[in-house]
């Protein structure tokens, strides 16, 4: 009698909700997840089912699995052509019976192996330091209203540039207006919008992802309505010509047009509701909009109680490629502490936000030592490493142990990251 075949519980990402935000290979530490132009898709070879990216992700996409003989496991070709899952096949009769058991006996080492390979010890990443839940007076967030099967429609009611005109950096911000739909949305949440058209491969266009920029209560207060900060994509990360689809389009509209939208996502980047709460903010480019949205939430509430500290430290080219710099210089300064860096200033030498944040060591400190304090980075990937190895200094000057603190702010959700 020969060996019973092995079944395998295979990890899927369902393409229909997945917004393409790339938390899942983000979080993944054995590099399981990998994506094309299209989708993302899970490799049943190296797969350790840890769980680790299913808590980041926004829309719940990466939350399916599939039992099927090993052998017959679903490969990395047939998944990146996928449009939807494949229904559920069932097991050849015989092999079912057993199947859960054979699965969860081996679910359990492989979580504890893969929990290893995410120790302090492993590269700075957002998946090492990031919190995955809100903070604790985070209100609370709505989430998948709207998917890619229906969506809702958004009227542009606003559509201006945000940086000097004649530079590179095209940045719009762009307000939709809702009407009697309802769309609840919270500083640090994000929606999808649908650009018209079909990709290469003929089949219509996938979301893209936009922070809102705007507070709780609208860009516009008692209307229902939203901002997103988008900058016109003409260059790839390598500095190729490129027309990013959706900015491009985004940037185009006028007012009055309509666009397709899903969401809203994301349930642990949220501000802290508690008044003496600290917020520190550090972003470059567009990373600007979720900060936005929550100091726009805290003016609106000054007067009304004592609120905590915001620090800013904002990162640019130039200033007149840094988004909303107009604004921004016209805020008290004693409701927000401004830190600007730009990388190409005429005549100055290049500095970056994580220069600025080992300047302004001793304050960053006393903020890093209080409870209350709740840190927010968002922008280009390439960041994300020198932030956080900027925040390692700062407390290492200040005789903070980095690996308890890192830890700490972790688990109480006041340490988030959102690079790209």
């Amino acid at each position: 009698m020969g060996a019973a075949p092995e079944v395998l519980k295979q990890h899927l990402i369902d393409p229909e909700i997945c917004i393409r935000c790339n938390t899942c290979e983000e979080a993944c530490p054995v590099k399981a997840i990998t994506h094309d132009s299209r989708n993302y898709v899970v490799d049943p070879a190296i797969c350790k089912q840890c769980m680790a990216c299913v808590p980041p992700c926004p829309t719940g996409a990466i939350d399916n699995w599939r039992m099927v003989l090993k052998s017959a496991a679903y490969p990395l070709a047939a998944q990146f052509e996928w449009d939807e899952l494949p229904a559920e096949a069932p097991l050849p009769e015989g092999v079912a019976a057993e199947a859960t058991a054979v699965v969860e006996a081996a679910a359990a080492p492989a979580a504890a192996a893969a929990a290893d390979v995410q120790g302090f010890e492993t590269a700075v990443t957002a998946t090492s330091f990031g919190a995955t839940v809100p903070p604790w007076s985070a209100a609370h967030a709505y989430t998948n209203l709207y998917g890619p099967k229906n969506p809702t429609t958004a009227t542009v009611v606003g559509n201006y540039r945000v940086t000097d005109a004649g530079t590179e950096s095209d940045t719009h911000h762009i307000v939709l207006d809702f009407g009697s739909m309802p769309f609840p949305v919270l500083e640090g949440q994000s929606i999808g919008i649908l650009p018209p058209g079909v990709d290469d491969r003929g089949k219509p266009h996938v979301a893209r992802q936009y922070s809102i920029a705007s507070p709780r209560n609208g860009e516009r207060p008692g209307y229902n309505n939203l901002s997103l900060t988008v900058k016109r994509v003409t260059v790839d990360h390598d500095g190729r010509p490129v027309r990013g689809v959706c900015s491009n389009y985004l940037c185009d509209l006028k007012k009055g047009d309509t666009v397709k939208v899903i969401g809203p996502f994301g349930a642990s980047f949220l501000m802290p509701n508690h008044p003496r709460s600290n917020i520190v903010m550090i972003c470059t480019g567009t990373g600007s909009a979720p900060m936005r949205a929550m100091t726009e939430y805290r003016r609106r509430l000054r007067g009304k109680f004592e609120g905590g500290r915001l620090m800013l430290f904002f990162g640019a080219r130039t200033q007149k490629e840094l988004p909303y710099f107009g604004p921004l210089m016209n805020l008290p300064r004693d409701f927000i502490d401004l830190n600007f860096a730009f990388s190409r200033a005429p005549d100055s030498p290049k500095r970056y936000v994580q220069d600025l944040m080992r300047e302004r060591a001793a304050d960053l400190a006393a903020l890093l030592k209080d409870g209350d304090t709740f840190v927010y980075v968002c922008g280009l990937k390439s960041m994300e490493a020198g932030v956080l190895e900027a925040l390692r200094d700062v407390a290492a000057q200040a005789g903070i142990q980095w690996e308890e603190l890192a830890g700490r702010l972790k688990r109480e959700g006041r340490l988030h990251l959102e690079t790209y």
